[in-house]
């Protein structure tokens, strides 16, 4: 499979064409930028020839226009797929989607919340549907990531019709943070699941991402790109009350204020450049104001480090990406000093020769530092690449409904804890067998212990594991007094501490969690339903008047598994689902891995 993937701009854009599924294929990356007076600058490259110049296309449709003639002169052929790069994917967009003009306009709605980058990515789109109308057109949304932020991460404390209205964060870069991501965890030889990474895209555009293991947790952009870090033309954070004050005391309108946030702020108002390059060399010249706009800068990048590290409750690594993250030193420096305290320490050395050809990425950290410090370059279009071919060579799978239970709380206890709570040689006492096959609920019963209050009669499910593991819903935290984190089960690094009672004695131990949402499926179903251990899919819930989708929901692949979704009593509560519910998979959601080669 050949796929052609646009990322557009409204004053460049920049193409690839990527072959899938083949080790050493060739590829081609161009780009059209600088659209004025009739023309532009071009790059292509392909196979070691590189050419540069300037072409007669004055805005992004005739560049597009322009891209047959030019693979075909450079011997690219048979594309079978298009990609494109698409900002804002609101709260619906949680996968690559198929494009058509009920897709299209259900995006174009979505224009007030990404007004600079949406319309030149639905023109893209529409053009390239005129240029290649028989081939697939698919979109990869940069928000989609980070649709598994929590609500506190995502939800302003702003009034109630306001968040009905739409407003909420999502956090944007999306497709380049998953790609480093998971390109450092490569490098670090662990599995993405197991880490807790902060993705730093440093470009003209700029953002923070926590990735705790293997999801996004928090993004420093917000309901629009303007949100965060200080970036080339964009403020960043802002606060709001800014809008008053500047019509009162200027004049300004909220069109003109929120015109120069996007396009007259940033580095450029600090500096008098949005190029770091420039302002590097200013300030290093002497220049003050352009010494400021560093400190500014690197000094919102550095909080945000400091604030995502103190949520996830650790930190594993931070990669440097992007134009300034990729190149510039003495900004991973600035940003990196005084971080210290938290296992974070550079190799100067190593800092300055950083070499990132072929896809490396290098580690800088000084050695014994606990936080690995690693530079990559950003891949957004191989990504996208990689998305769009996952999409389109998935077989048709097959989609007979899933049962849907309903977890209750209970704990999972180990060999000590039973002993502690029950006495020295007890066993538990198997009673009523769970349709996981070996699964049984004891019939003794725990109290679990919090700083408010206590949960009484808790059930035990068994057999007995390697680490007690005490799951609960969101209302029993809040019943305990306890932040209970949403994990996957027996990811319980850094879970809070809770106390267990039973009737030989108390049992103090870490692993409360609020259980994510999950499907246990055996190879065989998940084989012929086209998943694999760790996708994460959308159930719709099937029934009169439901029309509930549960989004995000992981695939936990065991041998023997009887095929059932789990949901804990929250999220049944709230849906209206009781006994003999069921559901089927949304199409089109789940992605496999696809080796691409650029």
């Amino acid at each position: 499979m050949r796929v052609l993937v646009f990322n557009a701009g409204s004053s460049s854009l920049k193409f690839g064409v990527f072959d899938a599924g083949k080790a050493t294929d060739q590829c081609f990356k161009g780009s059209f930028e600088r659209f004025r007076d009739g023309e532009c600058s071009f790059r292509f490259c392909a196979g070691g020839r590189d050419e540069a110049g300037q072409a007669p296309h004055g805005d992004l449709s005739a560049a597009i226009a322009a891209v047959p003639g030019v693979l075909a002169d450079w011997g690219i052929d048979a594309i079978t797929a298009v990609g494109h790069r698409i900002a804002h994917g609101g709260p619906d967009f949680v996968a690559p989607a198929r494009l058509d003009s009920e897709t299209l306009a259900r995006i174009e709605a979505l224009t007030p919340l990404a007004p600079l980058h949406n319309p030149a990515n639905l023109e893209a789109v529409r053009v390239a549907m005129a240029v290649w109308p028989d081939l697939p057109q698919l979109g990869v949304f940069d928000t989609a990531y980070h649709l598994t932020n929590p609500a506190r991460a995502t939800t302003y404390a702003v009034p109630r019709a306001w968040r009905d209205a739409g407003l909420r964060r999502y956090g944007f870069h999306g497709t380049s943070h998953k790609y480093v991501v998971e390109r450092a965890a490569q490098e670090i030889g662990q599995p993405v699941g197991a880490l807790k990474i902060i993705s730093v895209h440093l470009g003209n555009g700029a953002s923070v991402c926590a990735v705790s293991l293997g999801q996004s947790m928090d993004s420093s952009m917000g309901l629009t790109p303007l949100e965060g870090l200080v970036m080339g033309t964009r403020s960043g954070d802002v606060d709001p009350g800014a809008f008053g004050f500047l019509s009162r005391q200027l004049g300004l309108t909220i069109e003109q204020i929120e015109a120069a946030l996007y396009s007259d702020s940033g580095l450029k108002a600090l500096a008098g450049s949005s190029d770091m390059r420039d302002v590097e060399d200013r300030a290093a010249a002497g220049d003050g104001a352009a010494q400021l706009a560093i400190n500014v800068y690197a000094y919102r990048v550095r909080k945000y480090i400091g604030a995502y590290a103190a949520a996830m409750g650790g930190l594993d690594a931070v990669v440097f990406t992007g134009g300034i993250g990729e190149n510039s030193a003495s900004m991973r420096r600035r940003i990196c000093d005084g971080l210290e305290f938290m296992g974070l320490r550079l190799d100067h050395d190593l800092n300055q020769a950083v070499r990132l050809e072929n896809h490396a990425a290098p580690q800088i950290q000084a050695y014994g530092a606990r936080v690995r410090v690693i530079v990559t370059e950003t891949a957004e279009q191989l990504q996208i690449a990689r998305e769009v071919a996952a999409l389109l060579t998935r077989a048709e799978p097959v989609n007979t409904p899933i049962p849907v239970a309903v977890s209750a709380r209970h704990v999972h206890l180990s060999a000590e804890a039973v002993e502690a709570l029950f006495g020295k040689g007890y066993a538990l006492t198997p009673g009523k067998p769970l349709r996981q096959p070996g699964n049984w609920a004891a019939q003794e019963r725990v109290t679990v212990e919090g700083p408010k209050g206590r949960l009484e009669r808790v059930a035990i499910l068994g057999p007995l594991r390697k680490h007690t593991q005490i799951e609960v819903s969101r209302t029993d935290s809040f019943a305990l007094g306890i932040d209970a984190p949403v994990r996957d089960s027996g990811k319980l690094d850094g879970t809070p501490r809770v106390r267990l009672h039973g009737p030989a004695g108390i049992y103090d131990t870490d692993g409360l969690i609020v259980a994510a949402r999950h499907i246990h499926i055996g190879p065989a179903d998940a084989e012929a339903r086209g998943l694999s251990d760790g996708d994460f899919v959308d159930v719709r819930i099937t029934g009169p008047e439901r029309g509930l989708t549960f989004t995000r929901t992981l695939i936990r692949v065991q041998p023997e598994a009887f095929t059932e979704m789990h949901i804990d009593t929250d999220e049944a509560n709230a849906a209206g689902i009781g006994a003999d519910s069921a559901g089927e998979l949304v199409p089109g959601v789940a992605a496999e891995a696809v080796t691409l080669t650029p």
